[in-house]
């Protein structure tokens, strides 16, 4: 009876808070052994139809993976059974657990809100059933990192908001809306070092970015641009009407916006011949091989005819950018560049040193993404009568 009422509370709680997300959390692994551990605030555990009592200061819950569908649940060193579904709820809004995988062994992180455990095809399925403002925060500072200005705290919220409301669901198939790898967002803690966080989530409550159509847009960022944010055809062969490429001159003077490689000229003309069949046997083809001068961003290497994207290069030799010129030298390929990441949409180191010297986040927005507008997502919704999912 008391799961009864406590899974009605939670369903309850669930329907009226308008914003929570399901996010799989150690989706880069296929963990098999998971321990949940005290952190601060009580939680109720419920397997299937049984009630398991709270995880109490100094105690913990341990989840293991069976081949069946099924999971074993044990409390500290006390098999509980086996089961198919684990919930564990707070008893109070806004407490957090640790969650420490033990197979693999990983470093264990905290998050707030609530969770959910079952089995898959190969590992545990870990779900944060979380609030909005809760996942913001723990993206912005996985994302951002600590120790910033509030102003870039708050664009990187607006962000981060857009992006999630955009692609919700994007994980419905495997039981959860989104997930911590940085192909959906960073996502690897509640926010920890930096509670300012938390006021720039709150200054952006619902804040998003529409484009002029009113469809909420891609908001792409990238570490540093070296100088130039990039063409997002150039990258993903897309043409996108709010982003284009333009000279940055913010991000040019910080830690990322140089860099440097050698790569040996064999292996360089190997890759431009065995994969492009790059012309190595025309002399005047044989003498540019090694030579490339990019003053501005480009799509192609050495000439578009030779069709040798830029973007193929910097995956196959792990660079930084494709923003970089080179030289022969000896035996090697000499490559300067600049820039980290792939230069399209927001420059973060860009929007941090604006941040510094005074702009609000709403220019900084408009700065990296022109013909946008921010725009309250659910006052939006409501007036054009757009159902909201969740």
């Amino acid at each position: 009876m008391r799961l009864f009422f406590a899974i009605i509370l939670f369903i309850t709680a669930f329907a009226t808070r308008a914003q929570q997300l399901r996010i799989g959390l150690f989706r880069d692994n296929n963990v098999q052994r998971v321990s949940l551990s005290y952190n601060d605030g009580s939680y109720s555990i419920f397997a299937d139809t049984t009630d398991f009592g709270a995880i109490l200061p100094n105690e913990f819950i341990e989840i293991s993976w069976l081949k069946k569908g099924n999971v074993i649940l044990r409390k500290g060193t006390v098999e509980l059974g086996t089961f198919t579904r684990i919930l564990i709820l707070q008893n109070q809004t806004n407490t957090s657990i640790v969650l420490t995988p033990k197979s693999p062994s990983l470093k264990q992180r905290k998050y707030k809100d609530d969770f959910e455990v079952t089995a898959a095809t190969k590992g545990l399925t870990i779900v944060n059933i979380c609030d909005m403002d809760n996942y913001l925060a723990g993206v912005v500072e996985s994302e951002g990192g600590s120790n910033r200005n509030k102003e870039y705290y708050k664009v990187q919220a607006l962000m981060s908001r857009t992006y999630a409301l955009k692609y919700l669901g994007k994980h419905k198939k495997e039981g959860f809306d989104l997930c911590d790898r940085v192909h959906c967002q960073a996502y690897h803690n509640m926010v920890r070092y930096s509670p300012e966080i938390d006021t720039a989530v709150q200054a952006t409550h619902n804040l998003v970015m529409h484009d002029l159509n009113g469809n909420l847009i891609d908001a792409y960022f990238h570490a540093n641009c070296g100088g130039q944010t990039c063409e997002p055809q150039y990258i993903w062969n897309e043409e996108i009407d709010y982003l284009s490429t333009f000279k940055d001159t913010f991000c040019i003077y910080t830690k990322q916006a140089t860099w440097e490689k050698r790569i040996s000229q064999k292996n360089w003309i190997d890759f431009l011949v065995n994969k492009y069949s790059y012309p190595i046997n025309d002399s005047i083809c044989a003498a540019m091989a090694c030579t490339f001068d990019q003053p501005e961003r480009l799509a192609f290497y050495l000439h578009p005819m030779f069709g040798i994207p830029l973007r193929d290069i910097r995956d196959h030799f792990d660079l930084k950018s494709t923003f970089f010129s080179c030289y022969p030298e000896g035996e090697q390929v000499v490559l300067k560049g600049r820039g980290f990441g792939h230069g399209v949409g927001l420059c973060q180191e860009g929007a941090m040193k604006m941040a510094k010297l005074g702009y609000s986040f709403d220019q900084i927005a408009r700065y990296y993404f022109p013909n946008i507008e921010l725009v309250d997502y659910f006052q939006d919704k409501c007036e054009r009568q757009i159902p909201i999912n969740f």
